[in-house]
């Protein structure tokens, strides 16, 4: 086929090269008849089949084909469960090909830098290794079954406020350390079909026109080989693009942007062979999918319906179960309040929302006693007195209450960014009033992202579903009563109150720049290193058993640059039903030179366990695991010294520790007469090379003694404290025995060569 691309590419003319490289209308690469190349259809994602006609508006205004809708990729990276997410992707494949779509865009991995981005709802998590790995299984499902993927928004798409102007301003190591990984690791791992450029900027240069990302890192660092796609109307300059490697612009530019591409070329400004290189990987695509086209595939609706069920049931997360009030007792007098209960919330809007052919509420499966009272609309934040009334009349007259709240549509949705945390007035109210006369209150949360909680203290249960797709409210009643066991993990930290994030004064930023002074400090790396209290913690999630955690082990206490440490522990369920447990692996650098979160997740695995069963689960730990981004290198780089292992049930339960020691080199850095005695202590330069220096600042041990003694502790630790602080040169001017230049530089010449500079 290769050989086939290459020679259609020298039978194609300029003008239909350059046609090729942006879509032929919303949905449809564009075909060239006369050269049998076909087009291909791609379609809206990532949680369902968003296929449109003609009549296409990116942002979900048309209905599309009546498909199923999964949960969203907020209750998706709460189940943490790789094989889960990998089925779901499978399913998406099979309805692609059974509706002839080559491409569904998606899985998204934008870092939940803020509880407020509206598309939040679509991302994974606040975590990179957890986004990627999740967004590994889901493109790995996918494309088993010869369907591309488009990985997205690559880069630093955080917020929807002025999403195609703005900048996202941030220094190499927080891009590098945050923002990036989930990309690469699902670069990587699964190799998506396509890579799509986001709209915004990246310290000033659009993301569609910007090589170091498009083409350094991407292609040549990572090894990508498809393609790289554009948002839709994220285009700014296509000539710029193509030689940057943006392959193919969509929608179609209506033929505006192909004549610049021709004009480039016949100028000069723009080499045919750049230009070659995109219709090659077009076609490449295009190809790759009409090749492998399974007519046969069916779309059974009805069995992804089943599906998406039993998915969303190993998202929810039991975030509060005081009294071990769930489950519920089938028999016992309920009462379900809250039109959530009837017309769940279970998808977001925008370009990602899917026109479901049925949706399952909660009543639908609720025991026939149940008796129901709506209390507030689903859509608004009015408080109507009358179903107030009766709601509280429901609550105070059954044996527990289910409050089914959440965020309205026009909470939260692709377009725009959520200006608060809270959910509508109407609802905490009532909330707060049910608590006054019945005292079994459970709270069943219908939403894409963290809300704050003033009623958590009062309520005895709180179930959180996410947007957990069509199938939810059955999924949902099945966590209520017990058929299911929980076992879903928080992939973001629900804080107390929006200004607790670390981001809070920066989020919107000024005009078109927003600074990410907060650096590597993302979620629970913020919380969990400033020891702040939060309402939920990172991989926070309650069960029906309980689990407790031993034995953890440690395959050697001393791990070389190029070794792999393996550590075990083992998980027993102590409980009395089975149930499903996510163990955390979570790594600190103890002695850490440099500013670094208190914890990063490391690993994880999702295991099932009968009551007093005991599984081991094995985790496997690179040097790129305890590294972080060191721009003075340009690399990633992990620092000699002492390291633990953590491993919980959150990022807060910690159940067993463990600490070794790496052995590495020093920073290959070189140092100069401007570096300082202590950079070159910290390096893990020999004590023979740099004692020199130490004698002459304080003329040999037993005058230090003396000074100990004569100018007392403060002043002696001032003086050590100028001695490591102070720059080389000025050894000359400070020290007790000059040292003169040609020492100093004897020094440094000794210092570079150990660590091979």
């Amino acid at each position: 086929m290769k050989n086939k691309i290459k020679e259609l590419i020298s039978e194609l003319t300029l003008e239909e090269k350059a046609s090729l490289c942006s879509g032929s209308d919303f949905w449809h690469t564009k075909a060239v008849e006369r050269l049998g190349i076909p087009k291909m259809m791609v379609s809206d994602g990532p949680h369902g089949l968003r296929k449109q006609d003609l009549r296409a508006d990116h942002l979900g205004i048309n209905d599309s084909i009546k498909a199923v809708c999964f949960p969203a990729g907020c209750a998706a990276a709460a189940s943490f469960d790789r094989e889960l997410i990998e089925k779901m992707g499978e399913a998406l494949g099979n309805e692609c090909q059974a509706e002839d779509v080559g491409v569904i865009l998606g899985p998204a991995v934008n870092i939940k830098r803020s509880p407020l981005c509206g598309r939040n709802f679509e991302y994974y998590s606040e975590d990179p290794y957890l986004a990627g790995e999740i967004a590994a299984s889901h493109i790995k499902g996918v494309q088993s079954k010869n369907v591309g993927t488009s990985l997205k928004h690559f880069l630093a798409n955080n917020q929807e406020l002025r999403r195609m102007s703005s900048s996202s301003d941030m220094d190499e190591r927080t891009v590098r350390e945050i923002y990036l990984p989930a990309f690469e690791k699902a670069v990587k791992k699964s190799m998506p079909w396509t890579v799509m450029c986001s709209y915004n900027r990246i310290n000033g240069v659009y993301a569609s026109e910007n090589k170091r990302y498009l083409t350094d890192i991407l292609r040549d660092e990572w090894g990508f080989d498809g393609l790289v796609v554009s948002d839709w109307g994220a285009v700014n300059d296509r000539v710029e693009g193509v030689k940057a490697g943006l392959d193919l612009e969509m929608p179609s530019s209506k033929g505006v942007n192909d004549a610049k591409l021709v004009e480039a070329v016949k100028n000069g400004s723009l080499s045919e062979k750049d230009l070659d290189k995109a219709v090659e990987n077009i076609l490449n695509l295009v190809y790759k999918y009409a090749e492998n086209r399974d007519e046969t595939a069916v779309f059974d609706r009805d069995a992804d319906h089943e599906l998406a069920r039993k998915i969303c049931a190993e998202c929810i997360v039991l975030l509060k179960n005081d009294d071990k009030l769930l489950p519920l007792k089938k028999d016992g007098k309920i009462a379900y309040i809250g039109e959530f209960a009837v017309k769940p919330r279970y998808q977001g809007g925008g370009s990602s929302h899917i026109n479901s052919f049925k949706v399952d509420s909660a009543m639908d499966f609720a025991p026939n006693e149940t008796v129901y009272a709506k209390g507030f609309s689903a859509d608004d934040d009015i408080v109507d007195e009358a179903l107030f009334a009766e709601a509280i009349d429901a609550a105070k007259n059954a044996e527990v209450a289910v409050v089914f709240a959440g965020l309205p549509d026009s909470f939260e949705s692709e377009g725009f960014d959520r200006r608060h945390m809270k959910i509508p007035e109407c609802q905490d109210k009532l909330i707060d009033e049910i608590c006054k006369v019945q005292k079994n209150v459970v709270v069943v949360l219908h939403n894409g992202s963290p809300v704050e909680m003033p009623w958590v203290s009062s309520v005895k249960a709180i179930l959180e579903v996410y947007l957990g797709g069509q199938a939810v409210g059955g999924a949902t009643v099945q966590a209520l009563y017990g058929d299911i066991n929980p076992n879903g993990k928080l992939a973001e930290t629900f804080p107390i109150k929006l200004e607790d994030n670390p981001s809070y004064l920066y989020y919107f930023g000024e005009g078109d720049k927003v600074e990410y002074r907060e650096g590597v400090f993302v979620g629970y790396r913020y919380y969990d290193t400033k020891k702040m209290d939060v309402l939920f913690p990172f991989g926070h999630g309650l069960s029906y058993t309980e689990f407790s955690y031993s034995n953890l082990r440690l395959d050697k206490d001393i791990m070389n640059e190029n070794d792999v440490l393996t550590v075990s522990v083992d998980v027993t369920n102590t409980g009395k039903v089975a149930g499903k447990e996510v163990v955390q692996l979570y790594i600190s650098d103890v002695e850490s030179s440099v500013k670094r979160p208190a914890k990063e997740l490391r690993g994880f695995e999702k295991i099932f366990l009968n009551p007093s069963e005991t599984k081991t689960v094995t985790f496997t730990i690179s040097k790129r695991d305890l590294s972080y981004y060191e721009p003075k290198i340009s690399n990633w780089f992990a620092e000699a010294g002492e390291y633990e292992v953590l491993i919980g049930s959150s990022s807060r339960d910690i159940r067993q520790t463990c600490k070794f020691n790496l052995k590495a080199g020093p920073l290959p850095i070189k140092f100069t007469l401007n570096s300082t005695l202590g950079e070159i202590m910290d390096a893990g330069i020999p004590d023979e090379i740099v004692a020199p220096l130490s004698s002459a600042f304080f003329g040999g041990s037993n005058e230090h003694d003396k000074e100990n003694e004569t100018l007392g502790a403060s002043t002696a630790q001032m003086m050590l404290s100028m001695m490591r602080d102070m720059p080389l040169r000025a050894m000359v001017s400070f020290s007790t025995d000059p040292v003169q230049s040609d020492v100093l530089q004897k020094l440094l010449e000794d210092v570079n060569k150990y660590i091979g500079v």
